[in-house]
């Protein structure tokens, strides 16, 4: 890597750890570019180098959070669209344990809600590519709409995991928390309720 590029790499980061920070203190809507630049300890040409604004600046903080958890994730596709192994989901939530900060502005909605959607969409699209292969694999019909199946699911997920990041000093695991969403997906919110038995019966 050259020392060009070596700079413009430590300059970005400065800006997403700037901007990160202070949404979480003032929230997305109170902070401007010039905020940004003095908690970065940079000038603004510097930042409008880079982007054009602070929407530009989040819209590429959260494309580069989703590459790099792709990337995690694309080892552990193949198993998980054969039988659900519950992997992903693990990695996904230690990843957030990683990058907690910038998982939190993007699950508060920061930015009229933009970088959510941008999460939301992603996560959901990766889901039901995963569902449909599954459900490909062991030759069944899935009973509900694959795309309304990934969006209750990836939607369960990041309600939990928003939860989760927001505690000042998380209770549960990365792993705890991942069996319990488990267990929910295979056996079911009756079961995990404490009943036995049909549904229909209680």
């Amino acid at each position: 890597m050259s020392t060009e590029d070596r700079r413009s790499r430590r300059t970005r980061r400065l800006l997403r750890d700037a901007l990160v920070a202070l949404a979480l203190e003032r929230g997305y809507a109170n902070v401007k570019v010039e905020d940004i630049t003095e908690r970065a300890d940079l000038g603004r040409a510097t930042f409008y180098k880079h982007y054009a604004d602070k929407d530009a600046l989040l819209s590429q903080v959260v494309s580069d959070l989703l590459e790099e958890l792709h990337a995690r994730l694309l080892p552990l596709v193949p198993a998980s669209s054969v039988g659900f192994t519950g992997k992903p989901v693990l990695e996904m939530f230690r990843h957030a344990l990683e990058e907690r900060d910038l998982y939190r502005v993007i699950l508060r909605g920061e930015g009229d809600g933009r970088a959510l959607r941008e999460f939301m969409d992603a996560r959901t699209a990766a889901a039901a590519k995963v569902f449909q292969a599954r459900a490909d694999y062991r030759g069944v019909s899935p009973r509900i709409d694959i795309e309304v199946l990934a969006r209750a699911w990836v939607g369960e997920q990041t309600a939990v995991m928003r939860w989760w990041l927001e505690a000042d000093q998380p209770e549960l695991s990365p792993e705890e928390i991942t069996g319990m969403l488990h267990d929910l997906s295979l056996r079911g919110r009756h079961w995990a309720n404490g009943f036995d038995g049909d549904p229909a019966d209680g």
